[in-house]
């Protein structure tokens, strides 16, 4: 049993450990000490776990300082805080941290996965609408005007009765999307300010047109297609906080313009693009990459360019196996905007795919050089069983297999019915075969050329019966690791 100065103790360590929590810029700083009495204390709170290294970091720590700001403003119970999981390894174990920096929303205590945007806006926003009303209710034409104002998008419903069907999904959607704030209002004052008809949805925004009003129908898909569609602008600038929002949108195929931004050339195509853009709103996005950007530089080299290549252009259709298109002049007028745009809608294009040259000693050494020209000719040789080894040059489970797969290469070079080969998946595509991670090992059979993905264990003694059985024997095993292609191709992303 606890005595009265244990009692008194433990009272003043609770009382003291509530007082260690300091705060920078409106952030609760939280420590493996102060970290259960924060979160116990504040039914709402956001925890970034974050490394002072992280370049992410950095950048995200204005807006998130910003929100803090914001909310406090707005009298809000939502707290923000931080910890340098560096510091806290325990904490980082705890909640599972693998990467920074991480956000985790504690709604009374109970940690879930925080999946808004990082400007100080998205922050709120998705702070409000997960401890808020779906859509918040606008009794005067000054609420109107100042949710408008102060929100870079916002969408409004004017609705008399919330018992229609337009009024139900709308509501709905507003409680699906994070991002995005929500408001209605039934009073007459704010219809005549906005001289909105009953039962109409306006998307207001600091952009392009200035507002859009809803003409679809009474589905959730349909009233969600026109507030994500219309939340970007007709031209999206690429960055870490738009790519979300870009690759995880409604629309699925992207132009991406690849635009050196401190050239005098970024204005005058962007106003090419812009100029045209409206027409395919709801089928292709067109979207700007700064191809200076050290962080974009692996989105280039996905498509086989170089910075020096910019200013280009390619069409990619995200729902197609990440298909690429180019176009017939890199010449980024209007017109050749339009025209590319067009041709690919209707299927005049051909996909275009990245092939390297063919190296002089592809086969000089006993793992064999594949490239998307002479990949048919070897692997698809009925007369051998041929393994490949689909990498990429920065994978660094591929590295590790490297000295392992020569070995393997020595061990049949002198076999005439085997051929072991690799190919640089990044710079080299096929038609008939894809790549969804790295490493992908393959093997084509002789006789039936079946194409048997070998999924054990990446030691020689293995890789060998593996071949030796013509893919029949594998050993069975805990599954190796790999990194995703579409993962990395997004990363930043």
């Amino acid at each position: 049993m606890i005595g009265r100065m244990g009692l008194i103790l433990l009272f003043l360590k609770i009382v003291f450990a509530a007082e260690e929590i300091k705060v920078d810029e409106g952030v609760l700083v939280l420590t493996k000490d102060n970290f259960e009495n924060a979160v116990s204390e504040n039914d709402f709170i956001l925890v970034e776990f974050y490394a002072p290294w992280c370049g992410h970091c950095k950048a995200l720590a204005p807006e998130y300082a910003k929100a803090a700001k914001q909310l406090e403003e707005q009298g809000s119970a939502i707290k923000l805080a931080k910890v340098d999981a560096t510091e806290e390894a325990d904490l980082a174990e705890k909640f599972g941290i693998r990467g920074y920096p991480t956000l985790k929303f504690f709604r009374k205590g109970t940690p879930t996965e925080y999946s808004g945007g990082r400007q100080a806006d998205d922050i709120v926003n998705w702070l409000l609408k997960k401890t808020g009303p779906p859509a918040r209710e606008i009794n005067t034409v000054e609420a109107a005007e100042e949710l408008i104002d102060g929100n870079n998008v916002i969408v409004i419903g004017f609705i008399k009765d919330q018992s229609t069907d337009l009024a139900k999904a709308y509501l709905e959607v507003a409680s699906t999307i994070d991002d995005i704030p929500f408001a209605i209002t039934s009073e007459d004052a704010v219809f005549e300010n906005y001289e909105a008809k009953d039962d109409t949805l306006v998307l207001f925004k600091k952009f392009d047109e200035g507002k859009v009003v809803y003409e679809g129908g009474s589905t959730d898909a349909e009233i969600k297609k026109f507030i994500k569609t219309n939340s970007l602008p007709l031209l999206v600038e690429f960055n870490h906080d738009t790519a979300q929002k870009i690759f995880g949108g409604e629309i699925k195929n992207h132009l991406l313009m690849f635009l050196n931004k401190n050239d005098e050339s970024y204005a005058t195509i962007s106003e090419a693009a812009k100029s045209v853009a409206k027409p395919y709103r709801e089928k292709v996005l067109f979207v700007t990459i700064d191809a200076e950007e050290e962080d974009h530089q692996r989105i280039l080299e996905f498509f086989g360019i170089q910075k020096k290549d910019a200013p280009v252009a390619r069409l990619i259709r995200l729902e197609e196996d990440m298909a690429k298109y180019k176009p017939s002049t890199e010449e980024l007028t209007a017109e050749n905007i339009q025209k590319f745009v067009d041709d690919f809608l209707a299927g005049k294009l051909k996909q275009h795919l990245l092939s390297q040259e063919l190296p002089e000693d592809w086969d000089k050494q006993p793992v064999k050089v594949l490239v998307a020209s002479n990949f048919d000719s070897v692997a698809l040789d009925s007369t051998k069983d041929v393994l490949v080894e689909f990498y990429a040059p920065w994978c660094g489970h591929c590295k590790q297999l490297v000295p392992i797969y020569d070995q393997l290469g020595e061990h049949f070079k002198d076999n005439n019915d085997v051929v072991i080969a690799k190919m640089d998946a990044t710079s080299n595509e096929l038609e008939h075969t894809k790549v969804t991670s790295f490493p992908t090992i393959k093997l084509f059979t002789k006789g039936e050329n079946r194409a048997i993905d070998y999924n054990g264990p990446r030691t020689l003694e293995e890789l060998i019966k593996f071949v030796e059985s013509g893919g029949v024997d594998v050993e069975p095993s805990e599954e190796e690791e790999v990194e995703d292609v579409d993962a990395a191709k997004k990363d930043e992303l």
